[in-house]
């Protein structure tokens, strides 16, 4: 069965899209099937793969609310053994539409579970907040990868979304577990990101992924073109990071 991992910080401009896609190709360029689930209703991961949601008849949120069922939404990317479930604007108004579902915190939970055996991993794009997607996203994870930027305000509502884990974990999902911490926007000249970077090691003592992703403009180009950096600009500072960080995630399985 696949592992499924979300990638949440509810704070915007973390890097968190950008580890979600990069970290999905990657996997699947080290020979993994994967799924990546673009869960939030900017569809960045989803223009950032390449797929045009203005175009898509069905998206996630067809499959989260019961019109599809999920292996009819997904699309197949330019990586070899990489599909996504897209994101549209539909998906804006799924987090109300669920409120009064009797399910509401396990629909997502529940169409994993229907594809889990056919890839290895499933990421899962989570939006910037901690709203029902995120706890939909949080349900049906077994861990959970945390992109934070080496900047001051980046720590801002840390806490907070470490509480909703473990509210999550007491009430919800009891297995789901922390996988770890990854700097992203680091900028060495910048001595706060040091400064930012030892006050993580006290929220997350050895979960901290050794792997750093630099503030690149390559990593910051790749999605305009649909591209992950991996096929934009493998060689770059950015490419060879997520590389690393991906052979670090794939290590623990070992």
């Amino acid at each position: 069965m696949g592992k499924i991992i979300s990638v949440v910080n509810q704070k915007g401009g973390v890097g968190k899209t950008t580890t979600a896609i990069n970290v999905s190709a990657y996997l699947a360029y080290f020979k993994k099937r994967v799924l990546l689930i673009d869960l939030d209703p900017q569809a960045n991961a989803t223009s950032g793969l390449g797929v045009d949601y203005r175009e898509l008849e069905a998206g996630i949120y067809e499959a989260l609310i019961g019109i599809k069922p999920l292996y009819q939404v997904l699309k197949r990317t330019m990586q070899a053994g990489l599909k996504i479930a897209p994101a549209t604007p539909a998906l804006a108004g799924a987090g109300i539409e669920m409120v009064n579902l009797s399910d509401r915190e396990f629909r997502l939970a529940r169409i994993l579970n229907e594809e889990k055996n056919n890839y290895d991993y499933i990421i899962i794009d989570g939006p910037p907040s901690l709203g029902l997607l995120t706890i939909n996203s949080l349900v049906a994870s077994d861990e959970v990868l945390i992109p934070i930027q080496s900047e001051y305000y980046a720590l801002e509502g840390l806490s907070q979304l470490l509480e909703t884990i473990s509210l999550v974990q007491n009430n919800l999902q009891p297995k789901l577990g922390i996988m770890g911490a990854v700097i992203t926007m680091f900028d060495k000249r910048n001595k706060l990101s040091g400064a930012v970077m030892e006050e993580l090691y006290k929220y997350f003592p050895n979960k901290i992924f050794r792997s750093v992703i630099p503030r690149t403009v390559r990593l910051a180009e790749a999605p305009s073109y649909g591209r992950s950096i991996m096929h934009y600009d493998p060689k770059s500072k950015g490419g060879r990071a997520y590389e690393n960080l991906t052979r670090e995630i794939l290590s623990l399985e070992k």
